[in-house]
């Protein structure tokens, strides 16, 4: 199964510091990677996956060169471009940043599961 990842851009995959968030989506990756299934996380580009990584940001956006970015819409907006129209070669589509997927979700030519 193709499976897109989508996680917080605040804290890199895994977390090195807190992101509980972060840390389920890198444990769940993992091991449908493990599994076989083909898997692509979108997160921060610090982040560390055996998954096909596209990082929507350089950095997680709590370690943002000018300070820490602490705005959900251009984190969502990043993400949303980065997955595009890319978004009908994934079977499901996971995302794992709460309501503000609701958007993507109705322009997805996937299945959109938000947890």
């Amino acid at each position: 199964m193709k499976i897109a990842q989508l996680s917080p851009l605040w804290e890199s995959v895994p977390p090195q510091l807190y992101g509980g968030t972060e840390r389920i989506v890198s444990y769940l990756t993992e091991e449908l990677v493990r599994q076989g299934h083909e898997v692509t996380l979108f997160a921060s580009g610090d982040s560390k996956t055996a998954a096909d990584l596209k990082a929507c940001c350089p950095r997680a956006l709590r370690l943002h060169e000018t300070g820490p970015v602490n705005r959900d819409a251009p984190m969502v907006l990043m993400q949303e471009r980065a997955l595009g129209a890319a978004s009908g070669q994934y079977d499901i589509i996971h995302s794992h940043l709460d309501f503000l997927s609701f958007p993507m979700s109705r322009r997805a030519h996937a299945p959109v599961v938000t947890t």
